[in-house]
């Protein structure tokens, strides 16, 4: 699961495929609502707003409901193409739940959002080598510093029910960065999902999965099939962590490709997204108390 080596290719732009997500029924795996009525049910509150960071300031978008009443949080980490319009429908349709979620610009270092503009093809070399730069400027004691300001800042909107559990999910490079999140701060996040996460297991004392013991939370991991082809080993390495640190984890191969779960990528794969969606709303649910 490496996220230097698979991707999804040529990702559309957001307006080319926006009606096809908007149009995602209910599917018998979970049952979920569509996404136009979980954006309908309820008035979603956004906001473009930036965070101080040791590093900086940081652009991201916060959504949540409107009206009286507070909401668990959420934090979500973009894939390698960063905070973009899909990811800010995605971060209003998880509002539209009862959330209230912070999608952050991890590249915040080098650019604000959005990184890069129109069609974007990994595939491209001059494409692919502006954004592994970007990526190469994201460190480990960078994401944990990013980590904390990012929790303080959800926990300091009003909206914020500081008396649950907050939540994290990670899409691509995303994955390992909610691994690390929960790790920076175990009180606070109580579930983490990782969707197509690329390099959760390495062989470097820093890899992702070492840090299931320092973390307090519950975790969905949901695995491309060619990932998975690539390293088949991982899974079970995973399963193996969760098992010793006692941390209660869902790790699925999925019948799909890398960037599944992410609507205007070739891989996009409605079922198999809906089911991923789904599942994550029940860990939220059942975590986020």
């Amino acid at each position: 699961m490496c996220d230097n080596d698979i991707h999804p290719g040529l990702v559309e732009d957001w307006d080319v495929t926006r009606r096809t997500f908007m149009a995602a029924g209910a599917v018998a795996a979970g049952g979920i609502s569509t996404v136009a009525n979980a954006l309908t049910m309820v008035a979603i509150g956004e906001k473009d707003v930036t965070i101080k960071t040791p590093d900086g300031s940081a652009d991201a978008a916060l959504f949540y409901p409107e009206g009286k009443g507070a909401w668990p949080a959420v934090l979500a980490w973009p894939d390698i193409m960063g905070l973009r319009p899909v990811f800010r429908e995605m971060g209003k349709r998880l509002a539209g739940q009862g959330y209230v979620v912070l999608v952050v610009n991890p590249f915040y270092r080098n650019k604000k959002a959005p990184v890069l503009s129109g069609a974007i093809d990994f595939n491209d070399p001059e494409t692919r080598k502006v954004l592994m730069s970007y990526r190469a400027a994201i460190t480990d004691e960078g994401t944990d510093k990013d980590a904390v300001a990012y929790l303080a800042f959800l926990d300091a909107q009003p909206q914020t029910d500081k008396r649950k559990k907050a939540g994290v999910q990670g899409y691509c490079m995303g994955g390992p960065l909610s691994f690390r999140t929960a790790a920076a701060v175990p009180g606070r996040i109580g579930a983490v999902g990782s969707f197509h996460g690329g390099g959760l297991v390495t062989d470097k004392p820093s890899s992702p999965h070492l840090l299931i013991p320092k973390t307090k939370a519950a975790y969905l991991v949901a695995v491309a099939q060619n990932d998975d082809a690539r390293a088949p080993g991982d899974k079970d390495t995973l399963k193996a962590a969760f098992a010793a640190a006692k941390r209660p984890a869902t790790v699925e191969v999925y019948p799909a490709d890398h960037g599944w779960c992410v609507p205007g990528s070739q891989a996009y794969l409605e079922a198999p997204a809906e089911k991923a969606w789904a599942e994550l709303t029940k860990l939220y649910k059942a975590n986020l108390v």
